[in-house]
């Protein structure tokens, strides 16, 4: 049975990459219908595959699949090897990014049908598919990395995928670097972990750091040390921190918005933005023995999800408004990996998945019936022109928002309840952020939802007249991840506190946060019932209640607080002034110096002094030697002479007689 789920499991992982390849390579003549039917019928069987090896695994109790299938490389007797792990963890992420990527697919053929590069767009998005899967299903870390950076190269092409605007070309390039420098603590930590343990291995290297003396001491500069066991996971946290777009590096997921719409989905909800998250579960057992590591999570978590979530009020781009909304609720899943809940992160992970790209996928509806106008001051009262849409959404937001019964309320509360329970250094600012978060995610969530589908329309009255409800392959999709956006934290509720990750995740003795929530929580309806006297409820309440009196009832109100509290205002929509420090200081820095040596270095020393150097001293001394060339026999004997005379005379003057 082992082969025969990882036979079933790898075919899950290439049929996307068979999609991404014949629709790329065959773009010039597959016609439309062929590319989104072959792309959609191959990620759709891998989305059913993935709910079989879910079945057998998670459900059957299958043992799990832990298989070397080739050895690419053998250095120093460090293993390197092609080997996949399918465990409770890596079925439950298959389905989540196969069930999205599907929908996706699905949605993307009404919302790019007029695009010229329409082929070129399914084949990204399916080559996405297949980075994320590698990702999810390795046993080793040079597999993760592998994924890991697929997916990165796959978000670069696709925000910049109109790269004829400069905005999606910056926004792409921004990406990119900014997850460099959260890669290149991804490496370092790979190599310690290869210096310490000599393997790369999941298993191997969990065995051997479960048994590493506590003692240990690495030695970074001077006479400074640091516990080789927290070094890696800090480094292997940077990895999460720029995928995961947590602060600082959180400035590229905003970007991302330059691309369109479905990808913004497919980077959110199931794919990119995810890969940190799934990477701390999946290391627990070398990070819960670092206290210094968990609380780094911990606070840096809670800090993205408070701070992001206040940008998101000011921001007028609905689809940015939702990337924010992202940011703050990544953070809430850092802050759960850092409270040693690591299932309730993947609970919310898999919540948010469904609920997030319900809320990306009907902004998009909006976008397309709009003539792709995305600024909110230029909608409302579209709610009776948009109905199926406007539901929709209207579900995710209360998902979002963690309004029971909806599936949002299961995993956030849990985390909340978690990051408060946190005795870690620091966990009263951690607990601060994460219940202030409720409020936040309130006000900004209804600010949008009021100001896109209630009051007066803000347009022409010819372009309200002309607003209609978008067609059925971008509608179908909306409808069904509307499903698990309500039903997912009641199927997945008891699973989540009860083991359902078996041995995949590891909890250090005395990290019993997860085992007191079981034993709190008996049912879906005891969290219901106990969610309306809680701190977190009645916040959401009142960010409601606010949204509503700001946008509805006293829409004057925002222009009132701008004018007194100008200063604020701008400190927010100027985001803190974090991009403005990077683009001013670290890119006008490498500007400077690349400007300096190219002056110096290549301007001068490469061009000037070695290149044209070089040039004309050759021709210099080839000008004086050409007039020895004078044609005369009798000069050409005179030198042969005194070419052979000056060797004689220098050979007699060194010999003896």
């Amino acid at each position: 049975m082992t082969h025969h789920i990882l036979d079933w499991a790898l075919i899950a992982l290439f049929a996307p990459l068979m999609a991404a390849v014949i629709t790329g390579f065959s773009s010039s003549w597959l016609s439309r219908r062929a590319t989104y039917w072959t792309c959609c019928g191959l990620v759709g069987l891998s989305l059913v595959i993935s709910i079989l090896c879910f079945k057998w695994i998670a459900i059957d109790g299958t043992p799990i699949v832990n298989v070397n299938l080739y050895t690419w490389a053998v250095i120093d007797k460090t293993r390197f090897s092609i080997g996949f792990l399918i465990d409770q963890m890596t079925v439950l992420m298959m389905v989540v990014v196969t069930f999205v990527s599907f929908l996706v697919h699905v949605y993307s053929i009404g919302y790019m049908h007029e695009d010229d590069s329409y082929a070129r767009f399914f084949s990204y998005i399916s080559g996405f598919t297949f980075a994320m899967l590698s990702l999810v299903m390795a046993n080793n870390f040079v597999m993760l990395f592998f994924g890991w950076e697929g997916v990165g190269l796959m978000s670069f092409l696709l925000i910049g995928f109109w790269y004829h605007k400069p905005a999606a070309t910056f926004a792409s390039l921004k990406a990119f670097i900014a997850n460099r420098f959260g890669d290149l603590g991804l490496l370092l930590g790979m190599a310690v972990i290869v210096n310490y343990t000599g393997s790369i291995e999941y298993h191997t290297v969990f065995n051997f750091v479960q048994n590493m003396a506590p003692n240990l001491h690495f030695p970074l500069f001077a006479n400074y040390h640091v516990n080789p066991i927290t070094l890696m996971s800090i480094l292997l946290f940077m990895g999460a921190v720029g995928k995961s777009a947590q602060i600082p590096l959180h400035v590229w997921l905003e970007g991302s918005m330059e691309g369109p719409t479905p990808i913004s989905a497919l980077i959110h909800a199931a794919t990119m933005v995810t890969a940190g998250v799934f990477m701390l579960a999946r290391i627990s057992p070398i990070i819960e023995l670092s206290t210094p590591a968990l609380t780094l999570v911990l606070l840096l978590g809670a800090a993205t999800c408070f701070f992001m979530g206040i940008i998101a009020i000011v921001q007028n781009d609905i689809k940015r408004v939702i990337a924010y909304s992202t940011l703050s609720q990544l953070g809430y899943m850092i802050a759960a990996q850092g409270a040693s809940v690591y299932a309730l992160g993947m609970f919310h992970l898999m919540t948010h998945a469904a609920f997030k790209a319900l809320l990306f996928l009907a902004a998009g509806s909006v976008i397309v019936a709009l003539h792709h106008e995305q600024d909110m001051r230029k909608m409302g009262g579209l709610a009776k022109k948009m109905p199926y849409t406007y539901i929709c959404m209207l579900i995710g937001s209360l998902a979002l928002v963690a309004i029971p019964p909806f599936s949002g309320f299961f995993s956030k509360d849990l985390i909340i309840e978690a990051v408060m329970m946190s005795r870690l250094p620091g966990y009263h600012f951690a607990a601060f952020c994460v219940v202030g978060g409720t409020f936040l995610t309130a006000l900004y969530t209804f600010r949008m939802l009021f100001m896109v589908f209630h009051g007066k329309p803000r347009m022409s009255n010819e372009a309200y007249d002309h607003v209609k409800e978008s067609p059925w392959s971008i509608v179908l999709p909306l409808v069904i991840l509307a499903v698990p956006s309500i039903a997912a934290g009641w199927v997945f509720l008891k699973p989540a506190l009860h083991g359902f990750f078996g041995g995949g995740i590891y909890l250090a003795p005395g990290h019993n946060t997860l085992a007191i929530l079981a034993e709190e929580t008996h049912s879906p309806w005891s969290m219901i019932k106990k969610a309306f006297f809680h701190l977190p409820f009645i916040l959401s309440m009142l960010g409601t209640l606010c949204a509503f009196l700001a946008y509805i009832v006293f829409p004057g109100i925002p222009k009132i607080f701008v004018s007194i509290f100008g200063w604020l205002y701008k400190l927010i929509a100027q985001k803190y002034f974090i991009d403005i420090l990077y683009e001013r200081f670290f890119i006008g820095l490498a500007q400077s110096l690349g400007s300096f040596f190219w002056l110096i270095l290549d301007a001068w020393v490469i061009d000037k002094a070695i290149v044209e150097g070089t040039a004309k001293t050759t021709k210099h001394i080839g000008d004086k030697v050409r007039k020895a060339q004078t044609g005369y026999l009798y000069h050409y004997l005179f030198f042969m002479l005194i070419g052979l005379i000056v060797p004689l005379i220098w050979v007699f003057s060194q010999a003896k007689f």
